[in-house]
């Protein structure tokens, strides 16, 4: 009886026990829910990733849209791709760098997880990672930084609630799309362009594994900084786990780690940078910086990359050979007369020379000979000399005067201007007697010009030809016009000679094709042909290009076979080059392409006394010969 009780009580005190602990359990995974419940409310939408999150720079790219131009970037600089537009070799160099286990845990890695935890506790703080792929995308993604208790279990929890909604391959292209990677180049992608200049899908092994070797610490071991030994040093070591993984095999990693990397220059970072900053300042003025920095769009531009290669190139050969002639600067400017779009433009010689000529001129005192990132293209205010006589002559066959119409080429004073007899003479000081409309335009003479201009043409009449061509500066009523006074943009100057290639019309130049936003949607498109305008009548275009363009009547002047001959074409041409030889101009043009040149000194300092067609003429004939025989 007695035993009986002592086991019915017993009984009754397991009983209460049990009760008491599950009590506890109960509890326990009550507080225990409503923790992972309150930590999983931050979690986010799977479109949290591809829309809203990831800050994403506008990107300019040339017409073909394979050139990338410039990336406007702000704090993060990332183009988001799909995984499968990311090498192989990649994915697996990240995954042998920073989750060997990657597909076959949970988001959690046990063993370095303990391992972290007790190194924690020996040291009493939180220091070891011990951290997977899915952590590092949760804590870098919707984290801090600071390693605390609650931070931790922030992670974990939403590690696991990640990996539970989620496919691994979807989490490792989350990854790869914002692993900062040094240099501000977030992602794969970006990364892949800034430093090797080619899409993520493309990179070699040895590539793709410098990437993983940066995720460790892309600062320490940036490229251009002082550590490549190191990251070299740890590329090789990847290597040799993807080779011990399987991923690889013993030749491949042999020759990956025998290679030397070829990192881009920064240069590549700025293409055609004249017309590209000139695209950033329309862009921040229609959209706003902070939207261009964060709302991924993509700039296709007018710029075919053949011909601005070859624009840079010939400009920097041109520049060598005339410094003979003290020309320190030049620009080109290439147009689609058909369109108005910009294909080529170089606004300097060298935007990226380490200083100005000579070394330590101050623009303050008198100026700079060479100032690199002055665009002259595009802002350039220089006197034309002789190009805008194309202009007036055709003012003159507007109002019905014929090519052969009849002028005297003598010495004539023009009357006082300005306080002082305007006396012409022509560039070899000889007078040639009666000469044709024809002859004079052809051969670029002065005195003739200036009377053209002042009794056939007319001033007013004349100035609104320029006008209306599309030259907005300001010109002077006086009769030196014809002869380069006043002031003109290379931009507009070349475009003016549109009038000449289309048959009469005006078309507005410009360099934006499109605008795409984030999603491919179309936001901007250019109106080709809205704003095309008749200027002068087809008969008069034609005219003028028959004149610029005859061998025959511009030889007396100039000779055969001068630099304004392009064999195989007919390419009308005219020079300009102002009386106090501060600048030297070379136009021309086909129906497909118009081509400007200049060259002078930023600080207007005078050249040798030679022919615009010598010096600029050298650079035109030989940027157009190759710039047609892509074209045609």
């Amino acid at each position: 009886m007695k035993k009986t009780k002592i086991k019915n009580s017993l009984l009754s005190g397991l009983l209460w026990t049990g009760r008491i602990i599950l009590i506890f359990i109960l509890f326990g995974l009550l507080i225990g829910a409503s923790i992972v419940l309150y930590y999983l409310r931050d979690l986010p939408r799977p479109e949290d990733f591809t829309e809203s999150q990831f800050n994403q720079p506008t990107r300019i790219y040339d017409q073909s849209g394979t050139v990338l131009l410039y990336t406007i970037v702000g704090e993060e600089n990332r183009t988001v791709v799909p995984l499968d537009e990311i090498s192989p070799y990649l994915r697996q160099a990240v995954i042998t760098a920073e989750d060997r286990q990657f597909y076959q845990h949970s988001g959690l890695n046990f063993r370095g997880l303990v391992r972290a935890i007790l190194v924690d506790l020996k040291l009493q703080e939180i220091a070891q990672g011990g951290s997977t792929i899915t952590q590092q995308l949760i804590r870098s993604h919707f984290l801090n930084s600071q390693k605390t208790i609650k931070r931790k279990t922030e992670e974990i929890i939403l590690s696991l609630e990640l990996e539970r909604r989620y496919e691994k391959d979807q989490i490792l292209e989350w990854y790869l799309n914002q692993v900062p990677l040094g240099s501000n180049f977030y992602g794969a992608e970006t990364a892949s362009q800034g430093y090797f200049q080619k899409s993520a899908k493309d990179l070699s092994l040895n590539e793709a594994v410098i990437l993983a070797a940066l995720v460790k610490a892309p600062s320490y071991f940036s490229p251009y900084g002082s550590h490549l030994d190191e990251l070299l040093a740890r590329k090789n070591y990847i290597l040799e786990q993807m080779a011990a993984l399987g991923y690889i095999g013993p030749e491949q990693k042999e020759e990956a780690q025998d290679q030397e990397p070829e990192f881009s220059s920064w240069k590549h970072i700025l293409k055609a940078p004249h017309f590209t900053l000139n695209i950033v300042k329309e862009l921040e003025s229609t959209y706003g910086l902070n939207s261009l920095q964060r709302n991924g769009f993509k700039v296709y531009t007018t710029l075919d990359w053949t011909l601005q290669e070859k624009a840079e190139t010939v400009i920097q050969e041109g520049m060598e050979r005339n410094q003979i002639y003290d020309a320190h600067n030049g620009s080109l400017i290439a147009l689609d007369p058909r369109t108005g779009a910009v294909v080529a433009l170089v606004g300097s010689k060298d935007y990226f020379a380490p200083e100005s000529f000579p070394p330590g001129c101050s623009v303050d005192q008198n100026g700079c000979l060479f100032t690199p990132q002055f665009d002259v293209a595009h802002l350039g205010l220089r006197h034309p000399g002789s190009s805008l006589k194309p202009f007036i002559y055709a003012t003159a066959f507007e109002k019905g005067f014929s090519p052969f119409y009849t002028v005297v080429d003598e010495r004539t004073n023009f009357g006082n201007w300005g306080g002082k007899d305007y006396l012409p003479s022509n560039y070899d000081n000889r007078f040639r007697g009666p000469v044709t409309l024809e002859q004079a335009l052809a051969q670029s003479l002065n005195v003739p010009s200036v009377k053209v201009f002042l009794h056939l043409a007319g001033i007013e009449d004349s100035l609104k030809t320029l006008k209306a061509a599309g030259l907005t500066t300001d010109l002077p009523a006086v009769p030196s016009l014809v002869l380069g006074g006043g002031a003109v943009k290379l931009l507009e100057l070349t475009s003016a000679y549109g009038i000449f290639a289309t048959g009469g019309d005006k078309v507005t130049p410009f360099d934006i094709l499109k605008i795409e936003d984030s999603r491919g949607q179309i936001i901007f498109q250019a109106q080709l042909q809205e704003e095309r305008r008749q200027v002068i009548s087809r008969q008069t275009a034609q005219t003028i290009t028959d004149i610029l363009s005859s061998e025959k009547d511009r030889a007396p002047m100039f000779g055969y076979q001068s630099n304004l001959y392009v064999p195989g074409y007919q390419v009308a041409v005219k020079t300009g080059t102002n009386e106090n030889f501060q600048d030297f101009w070379t136009v021309g043009y086909t129906p497909k392409i118009i081509v400007g040149v200049w060259l002078g000194n930023n600080n207007q300092a005078p050249m040798a006394k030679v022919p615009a067609v010598t010096a600029a003429g050298w650079i035109w004939n030989k940027f157009i010969r190759e710039a047609l025989a892509i074209i045609q």
